[in-house]
């Protein structure tokens, strides 16, 4: 079994049938660790695309399922954003297995 290692402070975010978006993440880390309290889709929104939000056409996240998302090995900075499957919650997300602040 592989560890995670948290590389940085986690952000989290509302979300209802408005999709909601963390605080931009600096780029360094390989990954996301995504968790949600309600079943949800997630997408990673990196530079140049800031303004877009998830919609229900992205990944399925259950509830309170930790799932790690790798990001492309860029320097863009990323966001993460979630829209409700049919209840409104909170995302949590942090930066693992690298150097993101």
């Amino acid at each position: 079994m592989d560890l995670i290692n948290i590389a940085g402070q986690g952000k989290s975010v509302a979300y209802t049938g408005t999709a909601g978006a963390t605080a931009q993440f600096n780029p360094g880390a390989a990954g996301v660790l995504v968790t949600s309290t309600t079943d949800c889709y997630v997408a990673i929104i990196q530079k140049g695309d800031l303004s877009s939000l998830a919609t229900a056409a992205d990944l399925f996240l259950p509830a309170f399922i930790p799932i790690p998302l790798q990001i492309p090995l860029t320097t863009n900075p990323y966001k993460v954003s979630a829209i409700q499957v049919s209840s409104g919650g909170t995302i949590y997300a942090s930066p693992i297995n690298g150097s993101n602040g």
